[in-house]
């Protein structure tokens, strides 16, 4: 069994097509799906796990290839420092999977790296650049 976290962009001459039911349906792959976005242009991203026998795996990423989608691992680790934090909460409230989330009654900012899927939502909203990606 391998399994590995990606990120796949999507142009839009084919973001209106069945990928992902294909990677599950032909190629018995599970997807875990993290993140995902396709903008007014019609163009998008999907951050997931995708994960199956070695051998379907191998011939799902050369199908996404094949078809023009870039698909490149996810890579580089969040880091937040508590020290420069300014306990805003503004990254709490753009973090999609609740990596970055703030407690009650204290209204303290905290990190669990476990949840982040390094999407980067984080690094645009804190103005106190508590937080940067280390690859």
């Amino acid at each position: 069994m391998v399994a590995n976290k990606f990120v796949m962009r999507f142009s839009s001459a084919i973001v209106d097509q069945p990928i992902i039911y294909k990677l599950v349906k032909d190629y018995d792959l599970v997807i875990n799906f993290l993140k995902a976005d396709i903008n007014p242009h019609k163009e998008g991203y999907v951050v997931l796990e995708l994960s199956g026998d070695s051998e379907n795996y191998n011939r799902g990423l050369e199908y996404l290839k094949s078809i023009g989608v870039d698909v490149a691992p996810l890579s580089g680790t969040i880091c937040w420092n508590p020290d420069r934090c300014l306990q805003c909460g503004a990254c709490a409230s753009f973090c999609p999977t609740g990596a970055l989330f703030m407690t009650e009654p204290d209204k303290e900012v905290h990190f669990d790296g476990s949840k982040c899927i390094v999407c980067e939502s984080c690094l645009d909203v804190c103005m106190a650049r508590a937080v940067e990606v280390r690859f």
